[in-house]
């Protein structure tokens, strides 16, 4: 009796101590890795590009002119049609690009063209500005020559009609050649041409870069 009384509290140590895991933790052995299994990883920012060849279709926001602007000059446009890349829409509709005008220069007098030219530079996207690099769009006046010719030939007949009733033919031929000369100069005064593109103008313009968004 006295054995089986000393054996029991043995016996009840070493089933305790089996129940223990190894290293006295507890169970804080194995909820460790749970724990770490569980930790956040770190967010990674999707990327979309927009290929080179993109049309970019928008709006003019001011009217430009080789009379009131100048190369270098900025100018706004909005978009007027979303840019949708494998049927995701990466810029809607309304974005507002910026740009500005490459070229900007009157005719001469009496000959060549005006001209105005634009390009995009950048827009304005989730409180980004992100860069662009698009094809340039020109405006180009008329020729003059119908006009000089005007000008000119309508100033010989009214120089004519004067000079004959001054002086009969021989005046006839004296005015037309003054007439003439002022109708040359009428042209050289008034000859020079403007072009320019009015507000709400749509226009096409085409990248010629891919674009990181």
């Amino acid at each position: 009796m006295r054995k089986l009384i000393w054996i029991a509290p043995v016996l009840l140590w070493a089933g305790c101590s089996k129940m223990q895991s190894p290293g006295g933790s507890g169970d804080a052995g194995t909820l460790a890795p749970a724990q770490a299994a569980t930790q956040p990883s770190p967010a990674v920012r999707q990327t979309s590009t927009i290929p080179a060849g993109t049309p970019l279709h928008v709006r003019l926001d001011e009217s430009v002119s080789t009379r009131a602007n100048r190369a270098g000059d900025g100018f706004t446009a909005t978009l007027s049609a979303p840019i949708e890349v494998g049927g995701r829409t990466l810029v809607p509709a309304g974005t507002q690009f910026n740009g500005h005008i490459t070229a900007a220069a009157a005719s001469g007098r009496m000959k060549g063209r005006a001209v105005i030219g634009l390009t995009l530079d950048s827009f304005d996207l989730g409180g980004r500005n992100i860069r662009v690099r698009t094809t340039r769009i020109d405006r180009v006046s008329d020729r003059h020559k119908k006009r000089n010719a005007w000008l000119i030939g309508g100033g010989a007949a009214l120089g004519g009609a004067i000079g004959a009733i001054a002086g009969g033919p021989k005046g006839a031929l004296i005015g037309a050649g003054a007439g003439a000369g002022a109708g040359t100069a009428g042209a050289a005064i008034t000859g020079k041409k403007q072009v320019g593109v009015v507000s709400e103008t749509p226009l096409r313009f085409t990248l010629e870069a891919a674009v990181e968004m």
